[in-house]
């Protein structure tokens, strides 16, 4: 069972979001890393690229397959998590902490509210299975 974190936003393209203020700390869930299995590389957005919600935001790939990172927000990202370019495999362990993709600073922090709470997105990903 895939983990899902109450206190965070979600994606139906299976990222989340941690809101603090206008900044939004963004990566993959639990249950997409699990269906990518062990990462092996990821492209990461650059500081200070603007994104708009639904855009690619970055890319990871396994040795299983590629998926697209999409933005769950609007914004300019203010910081990105450098360290999973040496090890990708840190979103496998932990996607929820350390494994975060990058911080945007929200345009328009109302767009948090077309996200899923996480009792919404345990019944997407298990209407999946």
């Amino acid at each position: 069972m895939s983990d899902v974190r109450e206190g965070l936003r979600y994606s139906k393209d299976h990222e989340w979001v941690k809101a603090e203020g206008e900044m939004a700390r963004v990566g993959i869930t639990d249950h997409a890393q699990h269906q990518l299995t062990e990462l092996a590389f990821i492209q990461l957005p650059t500081k200070g690229q603007k994104v708009k919600k639904g855009e690619v935001l970055g890319i990871v790939e396994s040795v299983k397959n590629t998926a697209d990172v999409y933005a769950p927000v609007s914004g300019e990202v203010v910081d990105i998590n450098s360290p999973l370019e040496e090890d990708p495999q840190v979103i496998n362990k932990s996607p929820y902490e350390d494994g975060w993709i990058a911080v945007i600073k929200m345009d328009d922090p109302s767009e948090l509210s077309s996200l899923m709470d996480a009792a919404t997105y345990k019944k997407l990903i298990e209407q999946a299975k």
